[in-house]
């Protein structure tokens, strides 16, 4: 393995001034094969690659027996060893869902509709819409229903509602895939039923609140009674709704009002027939990929060999995998962080973080632009950052989940997912959980949570080219540190900067800086709006504004950070100086390439930027870059000054 820069991916046939992402990685882009199975390639599938050769192996020797029962091995090697069983998933064909098909055929009249949908929902199964429980935004340390638009089978409301020859195609295709996935399912006419459903998504494809639009969390905070959002939204019986998910509090957030106002009135409008036939489809959707072989490559067919483009399934080793760590991540991630994460990489990293803490209180201390009164806030929303750092100091407790190897796959699967949902509306009533943790320790990601303010990395992100301990400062600072410097400043994004140091929904800037800060971010818009990474599909500046601004402030803080450390003072390697290392560990970590297909979807769903644009985007903005590399005025990594946003 590569220590620090890898020489090799350099393009010096590119000027770093006018192409810097192709420098630093040019010639590994020209030479990058995406395996067939997968729909990119890069840094990151390549830590993930290797994650997943270590849970391979812990979940094979879990799987091989001998583990008491309870225990996390137990729970995890039964879960992928009923997985891997396909003869068994054949024989056991649909009677792991025969108990929904049977609830969903036995609706009756539409007044029973909000107890089934209930029903469903506590299975994971999320047809018309869905149900978690999250801290109230405006009081963060009580929990609140929240009802989330959805319902639909395609990744966004847009592929229903653009008229444009691709979305048509798509549109046409889905149609076929859900008649196929019905007529499996036994559907007498399918082609009639596939009509249905694409016809009662489209209504609620059209009624649903815009991406860009979701991310304000003023517009997505709607708190009610349920007699209030009876009032607002009548025609589905929200009392029995709450009740049959077995709770009794009154408060909870429709966080979509017109969404749920229009799928009141499909209730009186749509026939039972209908909608069984709707949820038949959502059943098997949600389900597809546990079932016999011919539900399975179905629904590979239509949603990654065509909607993103990946010729090949994974094997199917690793799709079992990625279902054992998505319902049960804490019981294999006891497993992975004893195996593989030293409790010393977990200090460096810590270390790292608070120098970077330091770096941005600095820089808030110092800019011109922010009155005296914001920047206080500000400072002690700093101050109060949560970190949580490789894994959860209390493991998740699974003691009441049973993962029985002698089920089928699909019925431990829907154990799993209403034990989960058990967890979930459980929190209803208490104190939150500012413990908690939202992903698994081997999940190759990072976040910041604005109603905890606070920013956690678990141990799997935490691995080469990101951060490695034999590397040089400079390179790490440059490639974790931009990524820890990025969660830093979601807590003062557009959205994030809307929570104050608590984790509330509240207004703490003065009406001068959050108009100041608005032009600045305006910039960042109007930049990324400019970026196409295919010919005439443009990057969405709006959707993808909170990870941008993000961005160009993870990379000023972390090198501020390395600047202000000893470690900035090392000597030059490889003919680079500490400072050109510290924007080529960057720009190494987030090499990537990605199929044009997935890359649709991406910009259609995704608030991140396409990767060379998360590179040169922030950079050309950057005096610290100019300086390092002496771009000149009128090259393309020099933006002038005018357009350049200048933030954090």
């Amino acid at each position: 393995m590569t220590r620090g820069i890898d020489l090799a991916h350099l393009d010096r046939s590119v000027r770093p001034c006018d192409d810097f992402f192709r420098f630093a990685n040019g010639a590994w882009l020209s030479t990058a094969v995406i395996p067939p199975e997968e729909r990119g390639w890069g840094a990151f599938a390549e830590i993930r690659r290797r994650n997943h050769d270590v849970l391979k192996a812990l979940l094979e020797e879990a799987a091989a027996g001998g583990h008491r029962r309870g225990t996390p091995a137990q729970k995890v090697g039964h879960l992928f060893a009923a997985g891997m069983d396909e003869d068994a998933i054949e024989s056991a064909g649909l009677a792991p869902i025969a108990d929904e098909i049977s609830r969903i055929d036995a609706l009756g009249d539409t007044a029973s509709l909000a107890p089934l949908l209930a029903w469903l929902h506590q299975r994971r199964v999320f047809a018309a819409f869905s149900v978690t429980v999250l801290p109230d935004a405006k009081a963060s340390h009580a929990t609140l229903l929240q009802l989330q638009q959805g319902g639909l089978g395609l990744p966004d409301r847009d592929y229903y509602l653009k008229d444009d020859d691709r979305s048509r195609d798509i549109r046409e295709r889905y149609v076929a895939h859900v008649a196929l996935m019905l007529g499996l399912l036994g559907s007498a006419d399918a082609g009639r039923d596939a009509a249905t459903v694409m016809r009662l998504e489209t209504r609620l494809a059209g009624a649903s609140m815009s991406r860009v639009d979701q991310r304000d969390p003023e517009r997505v905070y709607n708190p009610l009674t349920r007699k209030e959002l009876g009032g607002q939204a009548p025609g589905l019986d929200w009392d029995v709704y709450v009740a049959a998910l077995g709770r009794r509090e009154d408060g909870l957030n429709a966080r979509q009002p017109e969404f749920f106002r229009e799928l009141a009135c499909m209730t009186a409008d749509t026939s039972a027939e209908e909608w069984r036939t709707y949820l038949r489809w959502h059943l098997v959707n949600a389900r597809a990929e546990y079932l016999p072989k011919a539900f399975e490559d179905a629904d590979f067919a239509f949603f990654h060999r065509y909607l993103l483009g990946v010729p090949e399934q994974q094997p199917r080793w690793k799709r079992v995998l990625e279902v054992v760590d998505q319902r049960i991540g804490e019981a294999l991630g006891q497993l992975y962080v004893e195996r593989a994460f030293p409790p010393e990489a977990k200090e460096k990293v810590l270390d790292l973080l608070e120098d970077l803490r330091a770096a941005l209180g600095e820089r808030i201390r110092g800019l011109e632009w922010m009155t005296g009164t914001t920047k206080e806030q500000a400072l002690k929303k700093l101050g109060a950052f949560r970190v949580k750092m490789g894994y959860p100091d209390q493991w998740r407790d699974y003691s009441d989940l049973e993962i029985d190897g002698t089920h089928p796959y699909a019925a431990n699967v829907a154990e799993a997912d209403a034990f989960e949902m058990r967890r979930i509306l459980s929190k209803l009533g208490k104190p939150v959980d500012r413990d908690e943790w939202r992903m698994s320790p081997q999940t190759v990601n990072a976040y910041y949570m604005s109603s905890y303010n606070e920013i956690v990395f678990p141990a799997g992100i935490l691995q080469p080219p990101l951060f490695d301990p034999d590397a040089d400062d400079a390179v790490n600072y440059g490639a974790i540190g931009m990524v820890i410097g990025h969660e830093m400043t979601h807590g003062f994004d557009d959205s994030g900067s809307k929570f104050d140091w608590d984790g509330n929904l509240t207004e703490w800037w003065t009406t001068e800086d959050r108009s100041e800060y608005t032009a600045r971010t305006d910039l960042v818009v109007r930049q990324f709006d400019a970026y196409a990474p295919l010919p005439g599909e443009p990057v969405n500046g709006r959707l993808t504004l909170g990870e941008n601004i993000a961005d160009l402030g993870g990379l000023k803080i972390a090198f501020a950070a390395f600047q202000r450390s000893a470690r900035a003072r090392s000597v030059d390697v490889d003919g680079f100086t500490p400072e050109q290392r510290f924007f080529l560990g960057c720009a190494q970590g987030w090499r990537s390439v990605l199929r044009d297909e997935a890359m649709r979807v991406r910009l259609a769903t995704d608030p991140h930027s396409p990767a060379e644009f998360r590179v040169n985007g922030p950079l050309s903005n950057l005096p610290e870059f100019f300086d390092a590399f002496g771009c000149e005025s009128g090259s393309a990594m020099k933006r002038g000054e005018e357009v350049r946003p200048a933030i954090w």
